[in-house]
């Protein structure tokens, strides 16, 4: 086993990994930019480094200065996390270079399925079923319109290098094509570094289903059973759950047979998730291979038992998968909300700014992965999701009970988040109801605004946070980075809450 990973990557996910490797008993080297000098990953890492500058080229996407921090730290491993670098087929394979072990897939399968078009390619001529789209990238922006009116509207623009619903678009009409491909262009340079995008027919109302795999290098595969995502906004998840209303055990069996088929086509060795277009007539199309641990992976580390970051860790190790998929039997129903700082009732606008308080929800069967603390800022260079929620019930219902009461007992002031639109979201009689596609924000959600009394309460909270922030006194200062004690506005103020209850 390792002796010490450095972790290129920030936020919750880089406090996601620190505490797994605690957990094994390897020490969590990290990295951080200027502007994450005091955030929470670098404050509960062995040792933390700077990387560069806020911006990410400079920085996160930084591979030299990486590499450079890895071999200086002498960390024999490195997870990337997700997102950043988590997909570059030369990050992997500088790794690869230099004796470090990439806790990911190995060059060339991530070269393979990180390339979208190309993992299309190989799965059509493997028999799996993919959907209408491009065979390559367009050399200019002509090709692209006459590839969509081969394919016929509405398209889907989507960026060739990465996944996380960067470089997507829906085209409607030919004249939005070249402004919305100029614009997925753009978003795809910034995420990934590569502008590359190509075109897909955009199937209408259908749910996205996941499938969860592990292969070690042995050429032992299994699949974790699926989690449904269709609750999405710009092509961004922000609700997943397991198992799938959508499914029934013979379409279950036969996609996860069929998940665990394209890794094995792919060559591919640690996690990934395949992911799935499942239509109204419960015909699935391979979608794409996210190549490497995804944001929600903890409904299905709630319904397995298994703990997913510990088996990125021992595959790279060089260890065996220790069990079968005979072995492997879901519990329970798990769902995810993920908690953005974005102004929903704004068009989901990024939010930035101090926390001025934090409550994170408690009690059985509730998690929260979280890589933000009270008094931290939150910066406006990186993706917004703060935290992730994930419940578990013994069945559907207990579940959708257990996130609406432990969502009502979060509590983010100082900023905007998603956390009131969440709740309104998995109240909706629809989400109760099991009936989720990937319109359900559109459809049912276009203008939301959160109600008058709820705003007028969270701004009374914010006015006593602030005041609480200004007033409050220094505990203890280490490494430029200011801990006090607060108390709440609960404890100031007397009893209230916020919510929209009874």
């Amino acid at each position: 086993m390792f002796k010490k990973i450095l972790i290129a990557n920030r936020g919750e996910i880089a406090v996601r990994v620190i505490r797994a490797c605690r957990e094994l008993g390897i020490k969590a080297a990290v990295i951080y930019s200027e502007v994450d000098r005091a955030s929470l990953h670098v404050q509960l890492a062995d040792e933390a480094y700077l990387v560069g500058p806020a911006a990410p080229r400079e920085s996160y996407l930084n591979i030299d200065r990486i590499i450079e921090i890895a071999r200086s730290c002498q960390a024999e491993a490195i997870h990337p996390g997700y997102g950043f670098l988590a997909e570059n087929p030369d990050f992997s394979r500088r790794c690869e270079e230099e004796g470090i072990i990439f806790i990911g897939p190995n060059s060339r399968a991530l070269k393979l399925v990180g390339d979208k078009i190309m993992a299309r390619r190989t799965m059509e001529e493997a028999g799996i079923p993919i959907i209408p789209g491009m065979k390559g990238v367009g050399r200019d922006l002509d090709e692209y319109v006459k590839e969509a009116r081969k394919l016929g509207y509405p398209v889907m623009i989507k960026a060739s290098a990465g996944g996380g619903g960067k470089g997507m678009r829906i085209v409607y009409r030919e004249e939005d094509l070249r402004p919305a491909l100029e614009a997925g262009m753009r978003e795809a340079l910034a995420a990934f570094g590569d502008e590359s995008v190509y075109l897909e027919k955009y199937i209408e109302e259908p749910r996205h289903v996941e499938f969860q795999v592990l292969a070690d290098n042995y050429g032992h595969v299994i699949h974790l059973f699926e989690r449904e995502c269709s609750i999405q906004r710009r092509h961004q998840k922000i609700v997943e759950e397991t198992p799938s209303q959508a499914l029934t055990p013979e379409l279950r069996q036969k996609m996860g047979e069929t998940a665990k088929k394209v890794l094995q086509v792919a060559g591919y060795n640690n996690a990934g998730t395949v992911e799935f277009l499942l239509d109204k007539n419960n015909n699935f199309y391979f979608l794409e291979v996210n190549a490497r641990l995804q944001v929600e992976h903890p409904v299905t580390e709630l319904t397995t038992g298994i703990d997913l970051v510990h088996q990125q860790i021992k595959i790279a190790a060089g260890e065996k998968l220790a069990f079968k998929q005979e072995d492997l039997k879901q519990r329970g129903h798990a769902i995810e909300g993920r908690i953005y700082a974005e102004d929903p009732a704004r068009g989901f606008l990024p939010s930035s700014g101090k926390i001025l308080f934090l409550q994170e929800p408690r009690g059985p069967g509730i998690r929260v992965d979280s890589g933000i603390y009270a008094g931290w800022d939150v910066p406006i260079y990186y993706d917004p999701i703060l935290a992730k929620l994930i419940v578990w019930g013994e069945n559907r219902e207990i579940a959708c009970r257990r996130m609406l009461a432990a969502l009502k007992d979060y509590v983010i002031l100082g900023i905007a988040t998603t956390i009131p639109f969440l709740r309104e979201v998995i109240g909706h009689p629809e989400f109760l109801a099991g009936r989720t596609t990937t319109n359900f924000i559109q459809k049912y959600f276009a203008g939301w605004q959160e109600t008058i009394r709820e705003v007028d309460l969270r701004r009374l909270a914010q006015a006593a946070a602030a005041y609480l922030e200004l007033n409050r006194k220094p505990v203890y200062k280490a490494e430029g980075i200011s801990r006090t004690t607060r108390l709440s506005p609960w404890q100031t103020l007397g009893r209230w809450r916020i919510g929209g209850g009874d």
